[in-house]
């Protein structure tokens, strides 16, 4: 029995509320017997809705769960990204998200996602691995996290690290 859109539509918002990681638009497309752009658009009209899901370069996931949110504007070089991002996750954060603010562009911003220092050496790797560069080197250096955690403490300890270690930019 072939399954109607709005079916598909619940059945793949059901999916990804309930998947511990990000699933890849090739997997869906597979499940649900479409193609990768049919899961593209099914994406784009469940974010219509306000379906908070996001995309990375490993797939598709549902927004975290709620929790505390504080934005960081830091600024740093590139040889101290690990640093930076792994000072967060070890104080138990997640970096969801990098932006920038351009003059010309306006914001400009990310999806990241990363919670373990597993998540950084991955993001690493897939900047190593690409001619591309941080989106931070269009601005200087200047840019701003998205950061999540469990309770106002924890942002506060990783705002005072950040502060420590000459990461964070006066505001």
């Amino acid at each position: 029995m072939t399954q109607t859109k709005k079916e598909r539509l619940d059945a793949l918002q059901n999916h990804l509320s309930k998947a511990e990681k990000p699933v890849s638009g090739e997997e869906l497309a597979k499940m649900f017997d479409v193609s990768r752009q049919v899961i593209v658009q099914d994406i784009s009209l469940l974010r219509a809705k306000n379906v908070p899901i996001l995309s990375t370069n490993r797939g598709y996931y549902m927004e975290s769960a709620p929790g505390f949110r504080r934005v960081f504007k830091c600024k740093h070089r590139d040889d101290q990204i690990i640093e930076e991002l792994n000072t967060i996750v070890d104080l138990g954060a997640v970096v969801e998200d990098v932006y920038v603010e351009h003059r010309i562009y306006g914001k400009i911003s990310a999806t990241m996602n990363v919670k373990s220092r597993k998540d950084v050496q991955n993001f690493m790797n897939n900047i190593y691995d690409s001619v591309s560069t941080p989106l931070k080197n269009i601005t200087n250096g200047y840019h701003f996290h998205t950061v999540l955690a469990e309770d106002e403490e924890t942002l506060d300890d990783v705002q005072d690290m950040l502060n420590q270690k000459g990461f964070l930019v006066n505001q």
